[in-house]
């Protein structure tokens, strides 16, 4: 099977797949430099491979994908003012044919006024480098600069007034930057002022600066507001009176609705969450129960079938869907095999990003979006506020997905918490660690995904009656008779985009997040880890990582780049090896806990320890003599003597007394003469004699 923007060579010519046709493929060269858009039959392809002149090879443009430029910077306004040029031929679906192609970019040659040469080069440019807003991006990341404002100086612009008194203020520089900390203070901010408010601080600064002015000759509200909407734009104005949290959340816009069809396969997945009805106990202690996980769902609509799923602790949130969504795009046969099932990907063959993905409103909405829609093409659709049924598909299979374990598993959440006297508490009975709950998962998903009748499935008139409604045979029925929209990406740029991120430490310890510790070669080749004041490194950076494993990170080395380094987990923190961040962060709050009351008891102990010592010191004082008739001279003279004194004493009082006996000693007769000790004398106790 050809994946659509895949980079493939034949004949020595390297070529991208732009669309996948019924016995044909678009695809473009990439060495050509004024190359269009080719079909090319399936049949010549299948010839290559028999002669060997054809292979699949890495993407040249791969890099594109770990672009994010700054907001607000020249290469992301060119690139989205590209992209909107293109828009129209992008969203033909013969594009490839040059009698439809032609009058679009007439279209767009007329609409936007441009040039043809320049629409057919940023054309080029979308097919070659990926079929991707990135590829539109500038091969230069600085050029260009804003223009500076002329400003009216010594005459007032504007018609005379006609009912006020006076002749008004001018507005010049002065008074256009006193505008701007009007408005930049108190209209672009979320604290919901209004532009009388603004236009009354205005006139206090006003005032300030030029206090011989008159009150007509204020600046007028008027002119405030004239100022406002000449220099900012409604897209700053939106994203700057609002949070960035309510302005991502509800203010900014979305492309794509949920109410459009689903092709084929991978045209549209749904995503939703729930609360599974189960309690669980920890991987790491099964006397410890840690409630009820957050399961995600991700399923192609077109088919049924479920393309992946995500089960842990991280409350609902793109950062636990995003985790979903990896596991859909990704093959899943290592997956599977580490949880103990061996399958292939024809058994489970959804691999590659789909067109368009359905989620709750707010669910997908975060700066990880902006990577999705802009390096990797993936139209995101939300539904209307409180609005779950519009993703019925996937609400549906949560509660056939209870119902295939439900009976059967112990801590199972069922009817109302309060119970009789001598009932049991469910939350007791529970059994089940989260590895043991997705292995249960997993095999409900690959029971459904090939066995699953779907009686009330709405089948298509081109669907053969001997065609079973089972997710994976209208999935494979869907990939050979519609559209298969499935993109290839890179999975491994695709995970580190979509996994949580935070922001970590960088000290002599390594890397630090959640109280361990990371580091990597390239950390030790840059002597961040060494110690000493001399020693440069980052205070702080962002990095990526997997709640379902602590032993590595991803540390982003580059601001404004999704470019990584792998770091591993240090000997500082080997007791966290194998566990998920969600057992680390258990057993942290364990820990804390214990360390609380031992330092209690510490204290107690100190405490008493203190007391003894002032207690002893104080009888010592008080025991010792006020004075000596001795000199002083003397008394530390006499110290080495007293010093031996004493130890003879400790001698003497360490040393066994001999017990007087009534038996009288035998005489020893030697066998032989005794011959002389020639051994060397001992001089240790000579040796560390004190000296006089």
């Amino acid at each position: 099977m050809f994946r659509i923007n895949e980079v493939v060579k034949f004949h020595d010519e390297r070529f991208r797949i732009l669309e996948s046709l019924d016995e044909q493929l678009v695809w473009i060269s990439l060495d050509d430099e004024k190359a269009l858009p080719e079909l090319i039959l399936t049949g010549e392809i299948y010839k290559a491979i028999d002669d060997d002149a054809f292979e699949r090879i890495d993407d040249p443009y791969n890099y594109l994908v770990y672009e994010s430029p700054g907001e607000g910077t020249v290469a992301r306004d060119k690139r989205d003012k590209n992209f909107a040029v293109l828009r129209p031929l992008i969203e033909l679906t013969d594009f490839y044919n040059p009698k439809r192609r032609g009058p679009v970019v007439d279209k767009i040659v007329t609409e936007f006024g441009t040039t043809k040469q320049t629409v057919y080069r940023l054309a080029r440019r979308y097919w070659q480098r990926g079929q991707i807003p990135n590829a539109l991006l500038p091969d230069y990341k600085n050029s260009g600069g804003k223009g500076k404002k002329r400003v009216a100086k010594g005459k007032k612009l504007g018609r005379p007034r006609k009912y006020s008194p006076g002749t008004g203020a001018i507005v010049d520089e002065q008074t256009e930057r006193l505008f701007r900390i009007a408005i930049d203070k108190y209209i672009l901010s979320d604290k919901g002022h209004s532009f009388p408010y603004a236009h009354r601080r205005l006139e206090t600064m006003y005032h300030n600066y030029f206090p011989d002015v008159t009150e007509e000759n204020l600046p007028s509200l008027w002119q405030l507001r004239h100022f406002y909407k000449r220099e900012y734009n409604q897209t700053e104005a939106l994203q700057k009176r609002i949070s960035k949290k309510d302005y991502s959340k509800d203010i900014r816009p979305l492309h794509g609705t949920a109410a459009s069809q689903a092709l084929g396969p991978g045209s549209r997945y749904e995503i939703d969450a729930t609360i599974a009805d189960v309690y669980l106990v920890s991987d790491s202690d099964r006397g410890n129960i840690v409630g009820r996980p957050v399961v995600y769902m991700v399923i192609d609509v077109f088919s049924r079938m479920v393309a992946g799923f995500y089960i842990g602790f991280e409350n609902p949130s793109y950062a636990a869907a995003l985790q979903a969504l990896h596991v859909a795009i990704s093959s899943k046969s290592d997956y599977c095999r580490e949880l103990g099932f061996d399958i292939t990907d024809d058994e489970w063959p959804c691999i590659g990003l789909p067109d368009a993905l359905l989620a709750d409103r707010g669910e997908l909405l975060g700066h990880q979006i902006e990577n999705l829609e802009s390096s990797f093409s993936m139209r995101i659709e939300n539904t209307p506020p409180y609005r779950g049924e519009a993703k019925g598909i996937v609400e549906r299979h949560f509660k056939t997905m209870h119902e295939s374990f439900g009976p059967f598993v112990p801590g199972y959440v069922t009817g109302n918490l309060v119970k009789k006297r001598g009932g049991s508490d469910y939350r007791l009975d529970a059994k089940l660690t989260i590895t043991d709950f997705t292995q249960i998962v997993l095999s409900s998903v690959l029971q459904h995904n090939q066995f699953a009748v779907l009686d009330k499935y709405d089948r298509e008139v081109d669907m053969p009656t001997d065609l079973p409604s089972t997710p994976i045979h209208l999935w494979n029925w869907g990939i050979q008779n519609r559209t298969g929209r499935l993109r290839q990406t890179d999975s491994d740029a695709l995970k580190i985009a979509l996994l949580p991120r935070s922001e970590v430490t960088l000290s002599e310890r390594g890397v630090g997040l959640f109280g361990l510790y990371y580091t990597s070669s390239e950390i030790d080749r840059l002597g961040w880890t060494h110690r000493g004041r001399d020693v440069k490194r980052t205070k702080k950076m962002m990095a990526a990582y997997d709640p379902l494993s602590a032993d590595s990170i991803y540390l982003f080395y580059e601001k404004g780049s999704n470019k990584y380094w792998k770091c591993s987990l240090t000997e500082i923190s080997r007791q966290y090896r194998g566990s998920s961040f969600w057992d680390v962060w258990q057993l942290q709050e364990e820990q804390k806990k214990v360390a609380a009351k031992a330092k209690l008891a510490a204290k107690e102990s100190r405490r008493e320890h203190e007391e003894f010592v002032l207690d002893k010191i104080s009888q010592a004082v008080s025991d010792s003599p006020a004075r000596s008739d001795r000199p002083k001279a003397e008394r530390i003279r006499a110290i080495n003597d007293n010093r031996s004194n004493e130890k003879k004493l400790e001698r003497q009082s360490k040393t066994p007394k001999n017990v007087p006996s009534d038996k009288k000693s035998a005489d020893v007769i030697p066998l032989k003469e005794s011959s002389p000790d020639l051994d060397y004398p001992d001089y240790i106790d000579e040796l560390f004699e004190d000296d006089d």
